[in-house]
């Protein structure tokens, strides 16, 4: 009868620490004094963006699935509650900086919108050659800023490295929430 009132395990925990990892790599200094991101509220959002959107690719993968559904649907659960944590550390973010409750709503229905389309260009980019994914950041995360080419072709080869390190993952450490990004040699970037 216990069992019968235990609430499902929708991978909260794992998804938070998840997310606290994506935070932490996110602020790492070497970003924005060697890589030329932008320390704004932008650039912050960006970079939280980009390395929430690198955990959730084994997640992903493991989600898809056919053989396996207690994992898929684990993986599954983990991804949402990663997507929805980022969302609501946004919300809260949004009100402390003041943003009126009217306007939170449509500003991270916006964020929303934008992470989507960042989705997609990281996606494209991965796949494709040096200068596409480039494009996508020059787009998205230095948006702002006119970076030089030097800071472009190291957040590319970041994302690259980062990419293909997620692939190494462990299972266990994925569905668990315990991924690690990869350090970066020379860079001073190293979680």
């Amino acid at each position: 009868m216990k069992n019968w009132f235990r609430r499902r395990d929708r991978g909260e925990e794992a998804a938070h620490a998840l997310y606290l990892t994506a935070v932490a790599q996110a602020r790492q200094r070497a970003f924005y004094a060697e890589h030329g991101v932008p320390d704004s509220v932008d650039g912050r959002f960006d970079l939280i963006v980009m390395h929430v959107y690198l955990l959730l690719q084994p997640l992903n993968k493991l989600a898809l699935q056919t053989d396996r559904p207690d994992i898929a649907r684990r993986a599954g659960d983990i991804a949402q509650a990663l997507f929805d944590a980022m969302f609501v550390d946004m919300d809260r973010s949004l009100r402390e900086m003041g943003v009126s409750d009217i306007s939170v709503g449509k500003r991270v229905k916006h964020m929303a919108k934008a992470f989507y389309g960042r989705v997609g260009a990281y996606d494209e980019g991965l796949a494709g050659a040096d200068d596409v994914l480039g494009d996508a950041l020059e787009r998205n995360l230095f948006g702002t800023v006119n970076p030089t080419g030097e800071h472009v072709r190291a957040m590319v080869d970041y994302l690259r490295l980062q990419a293909a390190h997620m692939t190494t993952i462990p299972e266990a450490a994925v569905i668990s929430g315990d991924m690690l990004f990869a350090p970066e040699p020379g860079k001073g970037v190293d979680r």
